[in-house]
C-alpha cells in the first residue's frame, strides 16, 4: 500500500495567490480526512501565529483516517536541540508525528547554510534523535535530495543514513528544483532502497518541468511507499505532485491500493471543495476530476460511446466521481441531441423529424456564433420551444438601460427600466444598479418577483464575455454566457448579438426561464 501526505496547507500555502486563514484550513483539514489521506502536513507552528492557532484549534478535532504532522527544520547551528525555539515550537503543537527538513546536498550545506559537509550530517542527525525521543514518528525530508545525488552521491546518502541513525521513521527523497526527469527519479530511488532496504522512503516531487506526477510515479515503481503532495498541484513556482492526478494512476492503473479507507468516488468531490476554499479555478481539462475530462464533442465519438460503453474514455469517470458530458455543437450528430434532451423531452428517437429540426436549428445558430456546449439550460429551452409547444412564463414587453456620466464619487451609476406581462397582467418596475447588466438584472428579478417570488433567490455566480468577429472591431458580434445559481443547482445560459446589453439580458431572461421551468418540474 501506498502512504498519501498531503502537504496542501503547508507546501500548498506557499503557492503564489494562495492565503488560507484558519476557518480556511480548518475545512481544509476535515475534507483531507473524510477522503481518507494518511498525513496531513498543516505547517509550521514555530514559524507564524496563524499556525499556531490552527494547530491548537485542531488539537480539539478527532481525526478517523489521517495523521496530523507539523513541520519545521533542523536545529540551528551552534544551539542545542532542547535549546532550539523552532523546535520548541514542533512539540507544542501536540502532534504525534513531526516532519524536519534538513540539506542532504552537500554544496547547499556548505553555501546555504554555512556549515562543514559533518556538521551539517550532525545537524540531521541530533535532530531527529531529540524529536523522536518526545513524538511517536519522526519524517525526515531530505532537501535537494535528487540534485544533491547527482552533486556528490556518496553525501546524499550519507545524510539519509543521518537520519536513520538519530531514529527517523521514514526519510522523504525531495526533488526540491522540480526539475529531475522520471528516469533519473527512478534510478536514484532504487540507489536508496538498495543501500537502505528496510526503510521506508518517501518521494516529495515539484511540478517546475511538468513532470511531478510522472516523477513520483517512477519512484514509487523504484521503491517508494509515501507520496508527498497537495490536493489541487497547489504549491510554490509550479506546484507540487497533484495528489488528485496521482492517487488514481496508483489505484486505477497500477492496481495499487492508497491511503487509509480512501473514498476514490469521492476524488472530484474533494477536488473541487478544497480548490473552491484555496479560491482557485479548477482547470477544465485536468485529468480525472475537470470538467471536461470526460466530455465529448464530435459526432463520431459520441456515436461510438453509445454504442460501446467507454469507447473514448479510459476509466469510468464514476470511479472518481465524474460523469460524462455530451457537448453539443455544429459536429454533433443526432445522437447527442437524442442523449442530452431525453432527461426532458422522453421518447425523443435519432431518426425523429423533431430531432432533424433541432440539429439544424442548433447548426444555424452556431453559425450566428450561439455556443450550446456550456450552456445546457439554453438549449433545453431551445428544444423544448421548438418540438415541445413550450409557453413561456413570462414576455418582455420593454426594457431600457442607461448610464450616467460623470460618475459620481467615482460610481458610475446606471438603471433600468423593464416592463413583463404574466398572462393578462403586466409589471413595470425600474432599479439602480453598479452597472447596465447588474440593473437589468435587478429590474428583471423585481419585476417578476411579484408573480413569481421564488426567482427573488436566484443569483448569479459568472458572467463571461467573449468577441465573436475580431476584425470587426467594435461593431463585432458577442457572445455573453451567464452562470446562475438558486443555492441547489447551478445552470448556464447564453446569448449573442451585436449589442452586449441585448446579448447579456437574452441570457438573463433565459436564466430566469429555466428556473421556473424547473420549479415547474418539480
Amino acid at each position: 500500500m501506498i502512504e498519501i501526505f498531503d502537504s496542501t496547507l503547508r507546501d500548498g500555502a506557499q503557492g503564489e495567490g494562495i492565503s488560507f486563514s484558519v476557518q480556511d484550513k480548518l475545512y481544509i483539514l476535515r475534507a483531507l480526512d473524510e477522503f481518507g489521506v494518511n498525513y496531513i502536513e498543516a505547517g509550521n507552528p514555530g514559524s507564524n501565529p496563524k499556525d499556531a492557532e490552527f494547530f491548537s484549534r485542531a488539537a480539539e478535532i478527532k481525526l478517523e483516517n489521517a495523521r496530523l504532522a507539523a513541520f519545521g527544520s533542523t536545529h540551528r547551528r551552534g544551539v542545542a536541540p532542547e535549546n532550539d525555539p523552532a523546535l520548541a515550537s514542533l512539540l507544542r503543537a501536540g502532534t504525534d508525528c513531526v516532519v524536519i527538513f534538513g540539506k542532504a546536498h552537500r554544496l547547499h550545506a556548505e553555501r546555504v547554510l554555512c556549515v562543514s559537509p559533518e556538521e551539517n550530517l550532525e545537524l540531521v542527525r541530533s535532530t531527529a534523535a531529540y524529536l523522536k525521543s518526545r513524538v511517536g514518528e519522526v519524517i525526515f525530508d531530505a532537501e535537494h535530495f535528487y540534485d544533491g545525488w547527482l552533486f556528490d552521491r556518496e553525501y546524499a546518502l550519507a545524510s539519509v543514513a543521518a537520519a536513520i541513525d538519530g531514529g527517523a521513521d521514514c526519510v522523504t527523497l525531495c526533488d526540491t528544483n522540480g526539475g529531475t526527469l522520471p528516469g533519473k527519479i527512478a534510478e536514484i530511488t532504487a540507489d536508496v532502497r538498495a543501500r537502505f532496504p528496510d526503510l521506508k522512503i518517501g518521494v516529495h516531487t515539484h511540478d517546475d518541468a511538468g513532470l511531478a506526477v510522472a516523477d513520483a510515479l517512477s519512484a514509487v515503481e523504484a521503491g517508494a511507499t509515501l507520496v508527498q503532495g497537495t490536493f489541487t498541484g497547489i504549491g510554490e513556482r509550479c506546484g507540487n505532485c497533484d495528489l488528485s492526478v496521482i492517487i488514481p494512476n496508483l489505484v486505477l492503473k497500477c492496481n495499487t491500493p492508497c491511503g487509509k479507507n480512501l473514498k476514490l468516488s469521492a476524488l472530484r468531490q474533494t477536488a473541487s471543495r478544497i480548490a473552491d476554499i484555496s479560491n482557485v479555478a479548477t482547470r477544465p481539462t485536468k485529468p480525472y476530476t475537470g470538467k471536461s475530462a470526460f466530455a465529448h464533442k464530435g459526432g463520431m465519438h459520441i456515436d461510438a460511446i453509445e454504442k460501446l460503453d467507454g469507447c473514448y474514455e479510459h476509466i469510468d469517470p464514476s470511479l472518481v466521481g465524474n460523469k460524462r458530458r455530451l457537448l453539443l455543437s455544429e459536429v454533433s450528430g443526432r445522437t447527442t441531441i437524442v442523449e442530452k434532451a431525453k432527461a426532458f423531452v422522453p421518447g425523443l428517437e435519432r431518426s425523429s423529424p423533431e430531432t432533424a429540426k433541432v440539429m439544424e436549428k442548433l447548426k444555424e445558430l452556431e453559425h450566428e456564433g450561439w455556443q450550446f456546449e456550456a450552456a445546457d439550460a439554453s438549449f433545453e429551452l431551445l428544444t423544448k420551444r421548438l418540438i415541445c409547444d413550450y409557453k413561456p412564463h413570462f414576455n418582455v414587453l420593454l426594457y431600457k438601460a442607461t448610464d450616467d456620466f460623470p460618475s459620481t464619487d467615482g460610481k458610475l451609476q446606471s438603471g433600468a427600466m423593464i416592463q413583463v406581462s404574466v398572462g393578462d397582467r403586466t409589471e413595470t418596475t425600474a432599479s439602480l444598479g453598479n452597472g447596465p447588466v447588474n440593473a437589468l438584472d435587478i429590474a428583471l428579478k423585481k419585476a417578476l418577483a411579484v408573480f413569481y417570488p421564488v426567482l427573488s433567490g436566484v443569483k448569479l455566480t459568472d458572467f463571461k464575455v467573449r468577441v465573436i468577429e475580431a476584425n470587426s472591431t467594435t461593431a463585432a458580434k458577442v457572445r455573453v454566457l451567464i452562470e446562475s445559481t438558486d443555492s441547489q443547482k447551478v445552470w448556464t445560459t447564453v446569448g449573442v448579438s451585436h449589442d452586449i446589453i441585448e446579448a447579456s439580458f437574452t441570457a438573463l431572461c433565459d436564466s430566469l426561464e429555466y428556473k421556473l421551468s424547473m420549479e415547474e418540474k418539480s
